[in-house]
C-alpha cells in the first residue's frame, strides 16, 4: 500500500535532516533546497514553514565549500569537536554510554543495525532521523512500522534531548548555514514531539 501524503512528507523531512546532520550538502542538494517550494500547513505548523523558508533562502546564498568548512568546524576535529550530536552525550554527559546500549537493543528488536563502514554511532541525531525514516517507510526487507512503534522510538531516543542539541548547534558562534538547519530540524521535531503527546493521551 502506498504511503499517505502526510507520512511521505514526514519521511522526506526526516531524510533531509539526517542527510544534513551526517554530512555537508553537495552542490546538487543545495540547488534542490534553493529551488524548493514553501511548506504550507496549519497554523500550528507556521514555525516549520518559516524555518523552511529561511533554510531555502540560506541555500540560495550558500557556497558549497564554505558550508563544508562550517560542517568540519562544528562537527569534526582531531580531538573532541565543539558539537557532539549524540544522545549519550546529552543524556549522560559521555559518548558511547548507557543510552546507546539501550538504543542498540531496541534497534535489534526492530531488525535494524548500523551499516558496515558507518563511522557515526547509532545515537547520532542524524542517524536517529534516518532510523525514523525507515520506521515510517520501511526498507529493504523491512516493513513499515505502526505509528505506535514510531512514537515509542521517538519518545525514548529523540524527544528527551533533541531540543538541547539543536539549541547548541544554532547557538554556536561559527554556525551560519547550520544555524538554519538546526532551526528547521527543531521546528519539525517539535511537531513530532507534539504528536507523541497526542498518541500518549489516546493510549490512556
Amino acid at each position: 500500500m502506498p504511503l499517505s501524503g502526510e507520512d511521505q512528507a514526514r519521511a522526506d523531512l526526516y531524510a533531509l535532516i539526517a542527510r544534513l546532520l551526517l554530512a555537508p550538502p553537495d552542490a546538487a542538494l543545495l540547488a534542490a533546497l534553493a529551488a524548493a517550494d514553501p511548506i504550507l500547513g496549519a497554523r500550528d505548523e507556521q514555525a516549520l514553514g518559516d524555518a523552511w523558508a529561511r533554510l531555502v533562502r540560506g541555500a540560495v546564498l550558500a557556497d558549497v565549500q564554505a558550508v563544508a568548512d562550517e560542517f568540519a568546524e562544528l562537527f569534526i576535529s582531531i580531538g573532541t569537536p565543539p558539537l557532539n550530536p549524540y544522545g549519550s552525550r546529552y543524556l549522560c554527559g559521555f559518548l558511547n554510554d548507557h543510552p546507546l546500549a539501550i538504543l542498540r537493543a531496541d534497534l535489534a528488536r526492530l531488525g535494524l543495525a548500523r551499516a558496515p563502514g558507518v563511522g557515526e554511532f547509532e545515537d547520532h541525531l542524524g542517524a536517529l532521523c534516518e532510523t525514523m525514516r525507515v520506521l515510517v517507510t520501511g526498507g529493504a526487507g523491512l516493513p513499515r512500522r505502526p505509528l505506535a512503534i514510531q512514537r515509542q522510538f521517538f519518545d525514548t531516543h529523540i524527544r528527551p534531548w533533541f531540543g538541547a542539541c539543536l539549541f547548541d548547534i544554532a547557538g554556536y558562534e561559527a554556525a551560519g548555514f547550520y544555524r538554519l538547519v538546526a532551526a528547521f530540524a527543531a521546528a519539525f521535531l517539535a511537531i513530532e514531539a507534539e504528536a507523541v503527546a497526542f498518541v500518549e493521551l489516546d493510549d490512556e
